[in-house]
C-alpha cells in the first residue's frame, strides 16, 4: 500500500542514514585521536585501567628523574674522591720522604699543606645542584628508586629510597698528621669510593628497570585503547560509501509519494 502520510521506506532509509553516521562519526574520532577508547563512555572498564596505568607511567617518570639527579650527584662525589685519593697518596709517600735524614722538612711540610688544602678544595667543588656529599657543610641525600602501587586503601603504596651517604672528605684533611694517620685516611677514603660505587651500581640496575618496566605499561596502555589506523581507515572509506548510498536512498524513498501525483492527471 502506498501513503502519503507513513513513508516507510523513507523511515528506514533515515534510520540507516543516522546509523551510518554515527559510525562515521565514531571513526573519525578515532582517527583524530588515535584512540579507540578516548573516553569512559567508549568502554568504562578499558578506559579506567588505562588511566590507572598512565598514572603509575607518569609516576614511574618522576622515579627515573630521581635516580637520574641521584646519579649526577653521585658522580660528582665520586669524581671528587677518586682525586682526592690521588692525591692522599701522594701525601702519603711525602710524609715517608719527610722520615728520612737530610731532606728539606720545610719543603715537603710546605708541599703537603698545598696538597691537603686541594684536597679541601676538591671536597668543596664536588656539588651537583646545591647537593654535594664530601664538603663539611654537605649532608645525606635521599634519592627515590621506586614506586609500588597499592590496591586504593590508606597505605597500601610503597616508595622505595636510597640515601647517599655523605663522607666528610674536607674534614678528612685534618686527620693526615703523619705517615700512619694518612694511611687510616686512604682506607676510609677508598671505602668511602666502594660505597658510592655500589650505590651507582644499584641506581644503574633499578633505572634500567624503571625504563623498562615503563615501556611495558606504555605498551599495555596501547593495547587496550590504541586504534588500529589500518582497520579504521578501512571503515572510514567504506562508511563513506554507505552514507553516500543512504543519502540517495533516502532520496528516491522521499520522491516515490510525488509519483502518486501522476495517477490524478
Amino acid at each position: 500500500m502506498t501513503s502519503l502520510l507513513t513513508n516507510a521506506s523513507a523511515m528506514t532509509a533515515l534510520q540507516t542514514l543516522s546509523l551510518t553516521n554515527k559510525n562515521l562519526s565514531t571513526t573519525q574520532n578515532r582517527i583524530a585521536t588515535g584512540e579507540r577508547v578516548s573516553e569512559a563512555s567508549d568502554n568504562a572498564a578499558y578506559w579506567s585501567i588505562s588511566v590507572g596505568m598512565k598514572n603509575q607511567s607518569n609516576l614511574q617518570s618522576v622515579v627515573k628523574d630521581s635516580m637520574g639527579f641521584g646519579k649526577a650527584i653521585l658522580d660528582a662525589a665520586y669524581t671528587g674522591l677518586d682525586e682526592a685519593i690521588k692525591l692522599t697518596s701522594e701525601i702519603h709517600a711525602r710524609y715517608l720522604a719527610r722520615e728520612q735524614d737530610g731532606v728539606d722538612t720545610d719543603a715537603i711540610d710546605a708541599e703537603i699543606a698545598e696538597l691537603k688544602t686541594a684536597i679541601e678544595e676538591i671536597a668543596q667543588a664536588a656539588d651537583f645542584e646545591g647537593q654535594n656529599l664530601l664538603a663539611s657543610a654537605g649532608a645525606s641525600v635521599t634519592v627515590v628508586t621506586g614506586y609500588i602501587k597499592g590496591d586504593g586503601t590508606a597505605g597500601s603504596t610503597e616508595t622505595k629510597t636510597l640515601t647517599l651517604n655523605a663522607y666528610d672528605l674536607e674534614a678528612e684533611t685534618g686527620n693526615m698528621t703523619d705517615a700512619d694517620t694518612t694511611e687510616a685516611s686512604l682506607v676510609a677514603m677508598r671505602e668511602a669510593a666502594s660505597e658510592l660505587g655500589a650505590m651507582k651500581t644499584r641506581l644503574d640496575a633499578q633505572l634500567s628497570f624503571t625504563s623498562k618496566l615503563q615501556d611495558a605499561l606504555d605498551r599495555g596502555i596501547g593495547q587496550l585503547v590504541d586504534a588500529d589506523m589500518n582497520a579504521e581507515s578501512a571503515r572510514l572509506s567504506a562508511l563513506q560509501v554507505q552514507q553516500q548510498l543512504g543519502i540517495q536512498a533516502l532520496s528516491i524513498a522521499n520522491s516515490s509519494s510525488q509519483n502518486i501525483l501522476s495517477l490524478f492527471r
